[in-house]
């Protein structure tokens, strides 16, 4: 009896999810990346590119589908690609080299570095640039205003007008809450200390050193032609042309995803700032774009995974994780076998 409760509720529990994640767990594992690649774009990704940096041997990259679906153009290993929060690696090693060099300090608040904030922020006094980092902050994330993604902000000022005078969510230090407003003032605070845009500390000591030539602060910076196409569902036009901040290869995002899990990109004692202060590896979402960067310890690869088609109940971010997941599995096979 015990059997046939447990069978009937695992089916029931299928009937609840989509077909198309059903489908893509249980599909038979392929023998090769190029074919996961491949299945992807037929479970509804318009343009797929998978970047594999493995120890030892030479750097693979694998498309499918779309650079940009109107001109049929097939997808680019070395398209540019709306790395998202990804990016917010990127700042958590520029903290850490400010932090190093004395510029920052990570148990000063934000009373002490944005005091023209009190009274619009709550705890400004008790939310220091450590918990910032941590998403630890208890602060109201701007971009889950109403409608945000329809019209999303343009300036600093226009995002933190957001979240300005509402309650915190929680104590400072008490949870844990993934939150865009906490790097959206990690950003201001860089560019307030520098003088300059942060991006420019970013460009000298990480992009610079690590040669990373195909990394760029926006999409103003960029050639439009070679940003991969965007897709959402339900939205009609090409999405490449909005501004959500960093563009990358994924070439670039592998070099500088090796040099931070392997430690390489710090000085001095920076990777131990590092490392009690944020993590190795990130996702990123906007509309039309989904991204992973992965450093898969175990094989010493790291794999960038790029999806070009979104949606608003997140089935294909579901559906990428998935895949992703599917991917590690064929490489870690090849290893063995090999």
């Amino acid at each position: 009896m015990f059997r046939i409760i447990l069978i009937v509720s695992s089916l029931a529990s299928f009937s609840l999810l989509p077909w198309i994640l059903v489908k893509a767990w249980i599909s038979p594992l392929p023998n090769t990346v190029q074919k996961q690649v491949d299945k992807a774009v037929k479970y509804g990704f318009e343009g797929v590119v998978v970047y594999v940096d493995q120890a030892g041997k030479n750097s693979k990259s694998y498309t499918s589908g779309w650079h940009n679906k109107e001109a049929k153009i097939p997808a680019k290993p070395d398209a540019l690609y709306k790395i998202a929060s990804i990016s917010k690696l990127y700042d958590a090693v520029a903290v850490t080299k400010l932090v190093s060099s004395g510029k920052l300090s990570l148990d000063k608040t934000l009373a002490d570095y944005l005091p023209e904030l009190k009274g619009k922020i709550e705890n400004i006094e008790k939310i220091t640039l450590r918990l910032l980092i941590q998403h630890r902050s208890g602060i109201p994330n701007f971009t889950d205003a109403p409608n945000f993604w329809a019209e999303p902000t343009s300036t600093y000022e226009e995002s933190l007008a957001l979240i300005e005078g509402k309650s915190a969510k929680f104590k400072p230090g008490k949870k844990y809450d993934y939150c865009n407003t906490n790097y959206l003032l990690i950003n201001k605070i860089m560019d307030d200390v520098l003088g300059y845009p942060n991006f420019k500390f970013i460009q000298k000591e990480i992009l610079n050193p690590l040669n990373l030539k195909n990394t760029f602060s926006s999409v103003s910076k960029v050639n439009i032609d070679n940003v991969m196409s965007g897709y959402h569902v339900g939205y009609p036009n090409d999405l490449k042309t909005n501004d959500y901040g960093m563009h990358a290869t994924a070439k670039d995002v592998a070099t500088f995803m090796r040099a931070l899990n392997t430690g390489t990109i710090f000085k001095n004692n920076e990777q131990e700032i590092y490392t009690s202060i944020y993590k190795l590896e990130h996702d990123g979402w906007v509309p039309g774009y989904q991204s992973f960067a992965k450093y898969y310890k175990k094989i010493d690869t790291v794999v960038i995974y790029f999806y070009s088609t979104t949606d608003p109940k997140l089935l294909n971010w579901n559906l990428s994780q998935i895949i992703n997941k599917k991917i590690y599995r064929i490489i870690k096979k090849s290893i063995n076998e090999g």
